[in-house]
């Protein structure tokens, strides 16, 4: 490790050649070996990007490595209740990914006999999925030279060419992540990137704070996201409830479960019978 912030003093911003030999340096010494990088199969590499989303690598490898066992493909996944997609979900955080990990595999199925497009425009028309997503499995499942920034790329970017600098736009690193882009090996100058960019955030306070993008993340205790996390782990035990119960079971203002759940059910996490509500 040491070597790596040595060497990095040395690189001076207009030095492109000698930026990208020493992110390949790195990685090659300390990249990391990741489950989802011994596969180019485009729908395991789908899953991961979701579960990636706002969720560090270290909880999601074992997740991943059980959903991809349980539910092997976008045919398998899309006729999975979404009670048993949540279930296995549990732990990772943002259930909407895993609801839009359901459309996305009844999407994929119904439009594309249930392989994930290799196209761009196609990757966007999927439900939930955008730009940043869509270059993501272009170039990681089909190896395609696109240009993306997601937190770890834009940290080593900020880091290198704007050391001095705050609230730095992506617009200004775009040009940048282009003129580096390694065309032959883009899946692998990715992940070179990713780790170079995870390896700066222990070491030194985090370049990607000069961002212009970058949002602090609320806390999580007390918050509307938990109540809702607990509603949904709730309904995936016990199948099904009232509106009453559930505040009785949780503990909750029945205020905030009330309102929670007008969230859940018009996103279509939760549906309502009468009073009665259940998962799907």
């Amino acid at each position: 490790m040491k070597k790596a912030v040595s060497r990095e003093k040395s690189v001076k911003p207009p030095d492109l050649r000698s930026f990208k030999r020493l992110i390949y340096d790195y990685y090659r010494k300390h990249g990391r070996t990741l489950p989802w990088r011994e596969t180019s199969n485009p729908y395991h590499i789908l899953v991961s990007e979701l579960m990636l989303q706002q969720t560090q690598v270290n909880r999601v490898i074992e997740k991943y490595r059980e959903f991809t066992a349980r539910f092997r493909d976008a045919a398998a996944l899309a006729k999975a209740p979404l009670r048993s997609i949540l279930k296995l979900w549990q732990g990772l955080g943002y259930n909407r990914r895993a609801l839009a990990l359901k459309q996305i595999a009844l999407a994929v199925v119904a439009q594309h006999r249930g392989k994930v497009p290799s196209s761009f425009d196609d990757l966007l028309k999927l439900p939930g999925v955008g730009k940043a997503t869509a270059s993501a499995i272009l170039a990681f499942a089909f190896n395609q030279p696109v240009v993306f920034i997601e937190t770890n790329i834009r940290t080593v970017f900020i880091h290198f060419f704007f050391p001095g600098q705050d609230e730095v736009s992506d617009e200004e690193i775009i040009p940048l992540v282009t003129k580096t882009l390694d065309a032959a090996n883009p899946r692998e100058w990715y992940y070179a990137l990713m780790d170079y960019g995870t390896f700066l955030k222990k070491s030194i306070a985090n370049p990607g704070r000069k961002s212009s993008h970058y949002q602090k993340q609320s806390p999580f205790d007390g918050s509307n996201r938990q109540v809702r996390g607990r509603i949904l782990r709730y309904l995936t035990k016990e199948h099904k409830s009232t509106q009453e119960v559930l505040a009785q079971q949780l503990g909750l203002a029945p205020g905030r479960v009330h309102s929670a759940l007008l969230e859940l059910v018009k996103e279509g996490m939760i549906t309502r019978k009468g009073t009665m509500l259940k998962i799907g």
